[in-house]
């Protein structure tokens, strides 16, 4: 499978994530130690089983979800290494919330090709904010 197929996979499965259901993005992880997640319900995860378990917690406080509209920034492309980044839009019910919530992320995915093909290797989701209305903050000296 090439990489354009991976990532559309990853993105179904994100539609499928958003509905409660972890499984096929936990397919697409690689199963070694330095495998990464860092999730917007907090912390991070290192090796194959801790995410494997902050996919599970994560993926419980969603249920009936909208497919999950993304937005492609940008992709770098080397041999073995595939990263995007994009703005992920979500709508889904959240915890205990009988309607379902919009909200927005910007994530950093990694793939990389082993030997019997690409496998997600890092994930890195956080909210999106609203732009500040004077445009980008920049640090003064």
């Amino acid at each position: 499978m090439d990489i354009g197929q991976v990532i559309e996979q990853y993105h179904s499965g994100l539609d499928v994530f958003a509905a409660g259901d972890p499984e096929p993005i936990k397919a697409m992880y690689a199963r070694s130690e330095d495998v990464l997640l860092a999730n917007p319900f907090g912390g991070s995860s290192r090796g194959w089983d801790a995410v494997s378990q902050a996919l599970d917690f994560a993926s419980s406080n969603f249920r009936n979800g909208a497919p999950v509209r993304t937005e492609e920034v940008s992709r770098y492309v080397g041999a073995d290494l595939v990263t995007l980044f994009e703005r992920e839009h979500w709508e889904t019910k959240v915890g205990g919330r009988e309607e379902p919530s919009p909200f927005d992320l910007r994530v950093t995915t990694t793939f990389r090709l082993e030997s019997d093909g690409w496998h997600l290797v890092s994930r890195h989701a956080d909210p999106l904010t609203t732009p500040h209305p004077d445009g980008p903050i920049r640090p003064t000296n």
